[in-house]
Formats: structure tokens, sequence, C-alpha cells
């Protein structure tokens, strides 16, 4: 029996930033610069999108795309430039810079509405994903692939490399907790970039009615599956580091929980704490502007566990499910430990189920195994990328 599915590569794992052959879909600018040129563009995109130094829209208005043909700006979560801090509203603006219009697609409307798709050709797509389902910009690609379906616009969604693209791990989605947090039957870790997980949602019918998105993919030069991604920026404003992207599928349940994740700390999702917890370290949350908004705990000492240095013995080739059994173990009102959010994040309510019922993390990972082995054969019909033959520990 498998306790759970990882893909290793046989390749030597390299960083990006080392990796002069590994390149962005955005960074292949030759090759859907031509597709672009003559059409009235929508552009999805935050601080993420990134050729180089420079944004993907500064770049296109720089290799001759008119101002005028970049129509509209759509900016997910943390907005355009990445000046919102996680989970605060986004309003529709003008960006100082250009002057073009950003339409919000993180507060009341999460799908761009037929009106502000009026006159948009083409529509283009670029994101950096971490790989985990509760990630809000695959939310976003799903709701641009679904708009875009429905009102003739092809998009091309430029690939980006998945930092926890080496393996896939936990619990698929039940459907019955879809939310923008979850949106597909899918695992927390799911191993695919944004790019694949686009042709899945087509390929799937996951879209409204199963209406379909005409869809391009401009793929990642030099990747694959289980490289070592440095990312070039912060793809959140609480995902500040390379460590932090690593630990974020494993340590984002603690949102899920009455513990502190981390928030309002130099440590957003590399720590977890509470108050009444026991534990020799300690860190007090404060309001950080732009990246905490009235964090958990806010001016109170909380005593939990620093995780800034852990580093699997294994490597990152699995969910570390141990953290969240330990913290629950440790703290001392079992009842109050889990809040509603648990169950969203984890696309279910077993899991929390089976941590109160005093399952065993080997027990809990079995119960993950039909619904893996499923998914990796679905999965297979849409890989751009390489990888090697599944190992079983």
């Amino acid at each position: 029996m498998i306790s759970t599915i990882l893909i290793l590569l046989n390749i030597a794992l390299v960083s990006c930033q080392d990796n002069a052959s590994l390149k962005s879909g955005a960074e292949r600018i030759d090759h859907y610069l031509p597709i672009l040129e003559g059409k009235a563009l929508g552009v999805v995109a935050n601080h993420t999108s990134v050729v180089g130094n420079a944004h993907l829209v500064d770049t296109l208005l720089s290799r001759g795309i008119p101002l005028d043909h970049i129509l509209k700006v759509f900016a997910p979560e943390h907005g355009f430039r990445g000046e919102a801090a996680a989970g605060v509203p986004i309003e529709d603006a003008k960006d100082a810079q250009t002057g073009i219009s950003v339409v919000s697609l993180y507060g009341p409307n999460k799908k761009p509405k037929p009106e502000v798709l009026n006159g948009i050709e083409l529509m283009v797509f670029d994101l950096q994903d971490v790989g985990a389902r509760f990630y809000t910009y695959i939310s976003t690609l799903h709701y641009v692939m679904e708009a875009c379906a429905e009102n003739n616009i092809p998009l091309i969604v430029l690939d980006r490399p998945n930092p926890n693209g080496g393996y896939v791990d936990g619990p698929l989605l039940d459907p019955a907790y879809t939310t923008f947090v979850g949106m597909h039957p899918i695992p927390v870790v799911y191993g695919l970039t944004m790019g694949e997980l686009a042709q899945m949602i087509n390929g799937e019918g996951w879209l409204l009615n199963s209406v379909k998105c005409q869809l391009t993919v401009i793929p990642c030069e030099g990747y694959r599956h289980g490289t070592v991604v440095s990312l070039p920026v912060s793809p959140s404003p609480n995902l500040g580091n390379d460590h932090a992207v690593r630990m974020y599928p494993s340590t984002c349940f603690f949102e899920g929980t009455v513990l502190s994740e981390g928030r309002g700390t130099p440590a957003p999702f590399e720590a977890y704490g509470h108050p009444d917890m026991p534990g020799s370290f300690s860190f007090t949350p404060e309001e950080i502007p732009g990246v905490a908004r009235t964090p958990k705990f806010e001016g109170q000492l909380c005593h939990g566990e620093d995780l800034r240095d852990k580093v699997p013995e294994e490597g990152w080739i699995r969910i570390q499910l141990q953290w969240l059994l330990d913290a629950y173990h440790s703290f001392p009102r079992k009842d109050e430990f889990f809040t509603s959010y648990f169950d969203k994040l984890a696309g279910t309510d077993a899991l929390r189920i089976q941590i109160e019922a005093g399952w065993s993390e080997k027990q809990i990972r079995a119960s993950w195994e039909e619904d893996l082995q499923s998914y990796m054969a679905k999965r297979s019909n849409y890989l751009i990328y390489e990888e090697s033959e599944l190992y079983e520990p």
C-alpha cells in the first residue's frame, strides 16, 4: 500500500535562478508576440507577471504593442502590481504607470462580466502559482477561462514553473466543499503547472455548462516536474521566500484552526502558535501594512513552533501532516481547535473528522490512496512536461 504519490525526475535538481535554460512562458516573447500583434487585448496579471525585471504589460509596450491595444488589465488577489494584502478586496482603478483600466477579479466580482470584456479580441493570462489547491490564482484561472469561453474570446496562458510541482498529495476536493479556495476535484498538491491545469479544466468539462475555452499554452522552456524553482518574485506578501513557498501546502491548514499561522510576524506560514499553547518559541503578531491586516492575536504573545529551519529529511515530497497533528495534540481545548474554514481548505470534512478521532498520519494517508491513484491516471492526459515513473515509499 502506498501512503502518498510522488513524482521523481531522472534529472539533477537545479535552481531556476541557476538554470540558464529555464524560461517561463512569458520570457519566450517571440513565441507569442506575433499572436498578440494587431489584437485588442485583455491581460490577467499581477506583480508576479514579470519578464526579467520588467512587468509583462510594460514589456509588451516596450516591444511595440500599442498602449491603446491593451484595453484592460484584470487583477487577482493582491492586485495588479501586488499592492494589496491577502484577503483585501481589490478595487477597479487605473494603473498609475500606464493609465490602463484595471478590473478587479478579487472582491464581489471574481469572474469577468460580459460588459468589461467588450471589445477584447484576445486574453493573455500570466500569474505565478505555487501548486496548492487553496491558492486562489487557480480559481481566477477557472473564472477567466469560463468568461472567455462564454464570450468567444481566445485565451493564451503564459506558463510558469510550479515550485511544488514534484509531488502529488492530500485529499481530493469533495464537490460539496467547492469554494473560491477549492474549485476542482484535485488533491491539495496537484502536480501541474497553470498551463497543464488549464488543459485539465477544459478537458474534464469543469467549466459551467461544460463550455470549452479556446486555449493556447505557451510552455516553459527547460522545466520538468520536480525542478527546484527559486521564484524571482514573491508570489504573495506572506510567501516571502522559497522556504515559505514549499511550506505553504502544509502550513496553510493552520488558517483553518484557532492557531496563528505566523501572519503579522517575520515568519508567515513558517511558524504556528497560540496564547494558550505550550512551547519555548514565542511571537507576537502585529499589523504589517500591505502584508498582514488584523492578524490573529494581534498584540498578544503566542507560544508554539518555529518551522523556519525545518527541511524534511526526505525532501519536499509530501505534505508535512505531522505538524498539524502535533499542534492538535498540544492544544489544550481540542473541541475549539478547528474553525469552519478548515473543511473548506481541506476540501472535505473527512480530514478534520479523522484527526478528531485520533487517526495516525499513516491511517489518514491510506484513506487518500484510491483517490490519488485515480487522479494520477487522469492527470497524465494533460501533462506538458516530463517526469519519471512514480515512486512508492
